[in-house]
């Protein structure tokens, strides 16, 4: 008996979705359907799936097709269900081409066309698609309108700059592109102000919460690039620098693993200020009661972007560029006991903000990994990097 699976969220199920079953099981004698779970359907950007996990079985099984009927709950599940059924086939529609070709592996790999001109998305109205607007001069602004395309339920409808000749394309082609923020907010329904990346550090947290380095004592961070030649002054945009492009990324980890309550903090910059390389160069030292935490950022000085947190039992290690958090390592005394975790993230970090933010505006709920005392946290040194007194500047 040659055994196949199909896998897919099957949300007001069309005939599209009728034909790609069909084609499913004549590829064997037994298919199995697997129908993803909302949780999982949410970590993946599609948030505004109409009905709920039972309707959407429901409904594939009232089509008469599918021999067994599965839930999808996580990532990688698609080989552990190869090799728990005895899968001969996995089948999948032609927009998925290439992406599981991994899966050859296991078993023989196909991709059956879609049927052109339907799809569950299409079947939502257009009203249902939260409007969103950029506002804000960050060289990065143009991947949150790049990264949306991956996250079901908004559009990237417009941007707001005060420096509309340093757009790139992609953003100057936006349907409104202004200097009046409240034009943009006549049009949208949220915005975002451009803010730096909220990347994953979920991973190495929850590492260290389980205690497997024992206790922090020490959190090092470090991000930089070669982002501006000194001799070149005509740089576009807004004057970001090292602290202003990198400091809340650098800052976040620390907050996150040790808290906000530090005792101390010294900020040492070099770079001219009022000039647009100002902090081309920042070190920030924090002390804790019971541990202590340092971070470098840079756009005109270049070190190793590597996260590293000291534990009494072991450390972890975060390679560059660790934000965006591939895998980290926890090295023991013992070399033998190390330890890799990998976490998949698609594409850019924006992606998953997207969808936080996405979340929070359609729901009414705070759905932040970033409590607001650390927000606050990140702010108080963001001013007073810029504003106190205290700030050692060097040449």
């Amino acid at each position: 008996m040659t055994k196949v699976i199909t896998y897919g969220t099957f949300d007001l199920l069309h005939y599209g979705h009728i034909n790609l079953l069909k084609r499913a099981k004549e590829l064997g004698d037994y298919l199995i359907v697997g129908v993803t779970a909302e949780a999982y359907d949410m970590a993946r950007g599609k948030i505004n799936v109409t009905q709920s996990l039972a309707e959407r079985i429901e409904n594939v099984r009232e089509t008469g097709i599918a021999d067994e009927i599965i839930v999808e709950e996580y990532e990688g599940q698609k080989i552990d269900d190869i090799k728990r059924y005895g899968i001969d086939v996995f089948a999948i529609g032609s927009d998925w081409k290439g992406k599981f070709d991994y899966l050859s592996d296991y078993c023989k790999v196909v991709y059956l066309d879609r049927t052109k001109g339907i799809s569950s998305t299409s079947l939502r109205t257009q009203d249902n698609r939260l409007k969103v607007g950029l506002i804000g001069d960050a060289p990065w602004l143009d991947k949150y309108r790049r990264q949306a395309r991956f996250v079901n339920g908004m559009e990237i409808v417009g941007v707001a700059t005060f420096h509309k000749e340093s757009l790139v394309q992609g953003l100057a082609s936006l349907p409104l592109v202004t200097n009046d923020i409240d034009e943009l907010l006549a049009a949208v329904d949220a915005v975002i102000i451009s803010s730096d990346p909220l990347l994953h550090h979920a991973q190495v947290e929850h590492a260290l919460k389980g205690g497997k380095i024992g206790k922090v004592v020490s959190v090092d961070a470090t991000c930089t690039t070669l982002r501006y030649n000194k001799e070149d002054k005509a740089v576009s945009g807004a004057n970001w620098g090292g602290m202003g492009e990198w400091g809340p990324i650098a800052l976040l980890p620390i907050f996150q693993l040790l808290g906000t309550d530090y005792t101390s903090k010294q900020i040492v910059v070099r770079g001219e200020k009022g000039y647009v390389h100002e902090g081309e160069f920042t070190k920030i030292d924090l002390v804790y009661p019971n541990a202590v935490a340092s971070m470098k950022v840079a756009t005109g000085v270049k070190s190793e972007g590597e996260l590293i947190i000291s534990g009494t039992d072991a450390y972890v290690y975060v390679p560059s560029p660790w934000w965006k958090t591939d895998y980290f390592e926890i090295r023991y005394e013992n070399p033998a006991d190390n330890k890799r975790y990998f976490y998949q993230l698609e594409g850019e970090g924006f992606r998953y903000e997207l969808i936080t933010f996405v979340q929070a505006v359609s729901t009414g709920r705070e759905n932040s990994y970033i409590a607001r005392n650390i927000s606050s946290a990140l702010c108080q040194i963001m001013g007073d990097y810029y504003n106190s007194p205290n700030t050692l500047r060097i040449n």
